[in-house]
Order: C-alpha cells, then sequence, then structure tokens
C-alpha cells in the first residue's frame, strides 16, 4: 500500500509539472517562435513551429541533430527554430557564441550543422578552426561574439528554459508539448500532428 501511495504521489507530481511546463509554453509562445538574430530554418510561414534546445557538446544533441530540419523538410509545411542553450561549461558557450555570431554573417545553418556533424570535440580551437576553413571573417566572428546582442540572446534563451523548467538537453516543444531528451522521427511527428489538432 505504501509503495501504492509513492507512486501515486509521483505520478501526480508529474502532472502537476507536465501542466506547469506546458503553462508555461503557452505563456512564453512568443519568445520560443522567435528566432531572435538566427534565421528560421524548414518552411519560415509554417503552420506549426518546432523550437530545439541544444547544447553543441552534448552528445545526445549530435545523435539527433538533423531530426528538426529533415523533418520539417518532409512535411513542408514547419518551421525550425533553434534555440542556442549551452549548458555544459565554457566552450559550450564560445560554440554558442560563435554560431551566433556566424549568423551575422549569414551562416549559420552550415556552420551549426559542421559543428553537430564535422567536429569531434568542441572546443574553442576546433571552434575558430572551423570558422577558417569556411571562410568566415575570424575577426569579425570574435568581435561579434562578444557583442552584447550574442550576449543577450544566450541570456534571454537561459531565461526562457529555466522558465520552462528545460534542465537539459536537447529538448523539443511543439505546440504546448515539451520532449525533454532524444527523441524519435516519430514522436516529433506525433508533435506536429497533436500540435495542429490543438490549432
Amino acid at each position: 500500500i505504501i509503495m501504492q501511495a509513492v507512486q501515486i504521489l509521483r505520478d501526480r507530481q508529474e502532472q502537476q509539472a507536465e501542466n506547469a511546463r506546458r503553462e508555461g509554453v503557452r505563456q512564453h509562445a512568443e519568445a520560443l517562435r522567435d528566432a531572435g538574430p538566427l534565421p528560421v530554418l524548414g518552411n519560415p510561414d509554417g503552420d506549426v513551429t518546432i523550437v530545439e534546445f541544444f547544447d553543441y557538446r552534448c552528445p545526445y544533441c549530435r545523435q539527433v541533430a538533423n531530426l528538426a530540419v529533415e523533418t520539417a523538410k518532409a512535411d513542408g509545411n514547419v518551421r525550425v527554430v533553434y534555440k542556442e542553450y549551452p549548458i555544459l561549461g565554457p566552450d559550450s558557450e564560445f560554440a554558442s557564441r560563435a554560431a551566433i555570431a556566424a549568423a551575422m554573417q549569414g551562416r549559420y545553418a552550415a556552420f551549426h550543422k559542421a559543428l553537430m556533424s564535422d567536429v569531434q570535440t568542441v572546443n574553442q580551437d576546433s571552434v575558430l578552426r572551423l570558422a577558417e576553413m569556411m571562410d568566415l571573417d575570424v575577426e569579425q566572428l570574435k568581435a561579434d561574439m562578444r557583442s552584447d546582442e550574442v550576449t543577450q540572446t544566450i541570456q534571454r534563451t537561459r531565461q526562457l528554459g529555466q522558465q520552462l523548467q528545460i534542465n537539459g538537453t536537447p529538448a523539443f516543444v511543439v505546440g504546448t508539448e515539451v520532449a525533454p531528451g532524444a527523441i524519435s522521427r516519430d514522436q516529433l511527428e506525433q508533435m506536429i500532428a497533436q500540435a495542429r489538432q490543438e490549432g
């Protein structure tokens, strides 16, 4: 009986956390849909938005790195908004700052993809090497990385993540649903279908 009571309490707490998260998503819907200085990928006019919180040094994020964009491409009517959420230390933040700065040179999507799939160990040296290999203006990149705009972009995402109780990466938000962890294509497609039903 005690074990049952503990399980019921745990289930109730999980349900309350889920409800709080959904309410948070409703309250912050505009901030979630806003890509800030980053480009919107997929179909910018899509009827559903996949929001992905990620960290370049997170192995699970790297496993599902192409999931959102490939799902959006297959669907044809889905927007993708990436949220740079560097939570795994200084090298993560350095990579996020560089990626946002790469967006200022119009090269975000390619830089993001290369950081996720081609760079084995993400650190300051490998990030700057990648920028050089991609013919970015590295001095401009370094200056932009220190800019208020980049700092504020990361701070806004951190605040948003905290408000939605996103404690790890990756995390996907579609409609009012938050899915923490590396999810499957099927799960993501179900979330999209659910969001369309909810309108």
